[in-house]
C-alpha cells in the first residue's frame, strides 16, 4: 500500500497550524507556508492552493484580520495577525489536538 499524500493529513489541521503560527507574529501568506515548512523540518509542506481559502474563512470567523503592507522585498503584501478571539480558538483547537493526539497514540500502541 503507498502512503497517503500529505495533504490528506494536513486538511484536518490546517486551521490550527496557521493559528499557531501567526501567535508567533503577524505574517503575510508565503511567509505563514514557510515558517510551518521550517519549523516542521520540511516534513509539512503547505499548499498556497489551501492556504490562502483557510486563511478566508479564518478572516471571515473573525479568529485573524488582515491588512496591506510592505514586506522586508519591498512588495505589498496582506499580512494576517490573531484577534482575541483567535487566540481563545488556538487554546481551544491545541486543547482538541492533543486529547486527538493521546486517544490516537492509545490505539497505535494496543497489540
Amino acid at each position: 500500500m503507498s502512503p497517503r499524500p500529505q495533504t490528506d493529513v494536513l486538511r484536518g489541521s490546517l486551521d490550527l497550524l496557521v493559528l499557531k503560527t501567526l501567535s508567533l507574529e503577524p505574517m503575510h501568506g508565503w511567509g505563514i507556508g514557510q515558517r510551518i515548512q521550517q519549523i516542521s523540518d520540511g516534513v509539512l509542506e503547505v499548499n498556497q492552493g489551501s492556504l490562502y481559502p483557510a486563511l478566508q474563512r479564518l478572516e471571515k470567523e473573525g479568529l485573524i484580520t488582515s491588512d496591506w503592507q510592505v514586506t522586508e522585498n519591498g512588495r505589498r503584501a496582506r499580512f494576517y495577525q490573531l484577534t482575541t478571539s483567535g487566540h481563545r480558538a488556538l487554546g481551544t483547537e491545541l486543547d482538541n489536538w492533543r486529547r486527538f493526539t493521546a486517544g490516537l497514540e492509545a490505539v497505535l500502541r494496543t497489540t
